[in-house]
């Protein structure tokens, strides 16, 4: 019980850490998953223009 009480503050900096780093993880998998997607509605609309231009071109 003592040791818990000694390591307290201890206890609530691993804590805190541990949920920053979630936090951080989650973030970057958002930020990551979000470009990818963009970069694939990118790709599609390219694909999209130039198959009009081919049509317009025939």
């Amino acid at each position: 019980q003592n040791w818990a009480l000694e390591n307290f503050p201890l206890l609530m900096y691993i804590l805190a850490a541990k949920t920053l780093i979630l936090c951080l993880a989650f973030a970057g998998v958002k930020m990551y998953q979000s470009k990818k997607i963009e970069e694939k509605l990118k790709r599609e609309r390219e694909e999209k223009l130039k198959r009009e231009a081919e049509k317009k071109g025939d």
